[in-house]
């Protein structure tokens, strides 16, 4: 048997007025996520526990039969994992934006306006993190860069306890709330503020506004966490496994439990990734004898972060269209029984502009067992199938009947 996971980050959604009081998924043109829905097993599935936060490490962790409660540890050493840095038992990884602030005013009183700096290139963003690795780097803490706005420090001694505020959940709002403070948050937020002097008017960042593009300058920490620490998925399994996604996270999560982490040239993370060759990907997977492909794809939640609407529809119809669509073709061309279950991993509401714990809607597809699904893959079809599982880290014994 063979097994693809498709995840398209942050798709569900709430419904919005202009698309005619339909959610992104409902609007969206995926014929064959419909196909297959209308004779898979359909429900909804909680994958944030009650009483954590609904990041991505939580809920595709949980996807993956890990209990979050038991192993979550942070994102960002998972991140660290996936970059290949090497962490001491002392080392504290965290997550380290760079944003755009507004120019106005003191530091303390600018606004969050973009936590992706316009998405800023992976290239851009290198000469960035080593001007502040260069200025602010030391042998305690050291910078280094991730894939576009989203890169690492790594600290020794660090405070891997500390509460930061999510930069995705204050876009539009003055910082001065939602800054490091107290004695304990007193080192962070002075990093933070040095930031803003190196950056605002380093070369990058005058040639992007020449091009009429977002600086990033500043950076935001967030999500602190120690080397983390999961059991084997093929040996909790049985099976090969491997993992494309262009998010470090994602990678980090596959590589802790021993999973293939597979590149894929032009991944960007956004709504204009290399849809074609993640399906490419997958399929080259399955004939090199992985049994079991975890394909995470990040668009619908950067559009729901970025309150893109349009653009969300067009990341779930290009999903279908350019991942799900060849990749069924070929399992079925292969002659080999497999199973496909898709889902989102947590809702990223275009409306808020940040992650919900909401359930989300989850199908599961058999070549051997057709079942009675839904005619439509939406929020509301799957809701009513009255089919709820209540821990995500539960989904893989209803996926392998195991």
């Amino acid at each position: 048997m063979k097994y693809l996971v498709l995840i398209p980050d942050g798709m569900a959604d709430e419904k919005i007025e202009a698309l005619g009081n339909k959610t992104p998924m409902a609007a969206a043109d995926k014929p064959t996520t419909d196909m297959l829905a209308a004779k898979s097993i359909v429900g909804t599935v909680s994958n944030v526990p009650q009483g954590m936060v609904p990041e991505s490490d939580t809920a595709n962790m949980a996807i993956l039969s890990f209990d979050p409660k038991v192993y979550s540890k942070g994102r960002s050493p998972l991140e660290a994992m996936s970059m290949g840095l090497t962490m001491e038992p002392d080392h504290v990884a965290y997550r380290c934006n760079i944003v755009t602030l507004s120019d106005e005013g003191e530091y303390d009183e600018k606004i969050m306006l973009d936590h992706s700096a316009d998405e800023i290139t992976t290239a851009e963003a290198d000469e960035l993190i080593k001007a502040l690795d260069a200025a602010l780097g030391n042998d305690i803490l050291r910078f280094y860069t991730g894939v576009s706005y989203r890169h690492c420090i790594l600290w020794h001694g660090g405070n891997d306890k500390y509460n930061f505020m999510r930069p995705h959940d204050i876009l539009g709002q003055c910082i001065k709330d939602h800054l490091p403070h107290g004695e304990d948050g007193k080192v962070f937020y002075e990093l933070m503020r040095k930031s803003w002097d190196i950056l605002n008017h380093h070369p990058v960042n005058e040639a992007r506004r020449a091009r009429g593009l977002r600086p990033a300058n500043s950076i935001w920490l967030w999500s602190p966490g120690k080397k983390p620490a999961l059991p084997s998925f093929k040996e909790k399994w049985g099976l090969k496994a491997a993992v494309i996604s262009a998010v470090d996270l994602i990678k980090g999560i596959g590589i802790c439990a021993e999973m293939t982490s597979i590149d894929v040239e032009g991944a960007t993370g956004n709504v204009h990734t290399n849809y074609d060759g993640k399906a490419q990907a997958a399929i080259n997977a399955f004939k090199e004898g992985y049994e079991y492909v975890y394909v995470h794809v990040e668009g619908p939640d950067e559009c729901g972060h970025r309150a893109e609407t349009e653009n969300k529809v067009l990341a779930v119809e290009l999903i279908d269209k350019k991942i799900l669509k060849p990749v069924y073709e070929y399992l079925v061309s292969s002659g080999e029984d497999f199973k496909i279950m898709i889902l989102p991993d947590h809702p990223t509401p275009v409306r808020l502009r940040t992650h919900t714990i909401d359930p989300v809607p989850f199908m599961i597809y058999s070549s051997t067992e057709e079942k009675s699904g839904v005619a439509h893959f939406t929020e509301e079809s799957a809701g009513a199938t009255g089919l709820y599982v209540p821990s995500g880290y539960t989904l893989m014994e209803l996926l392998t009947e195991k």
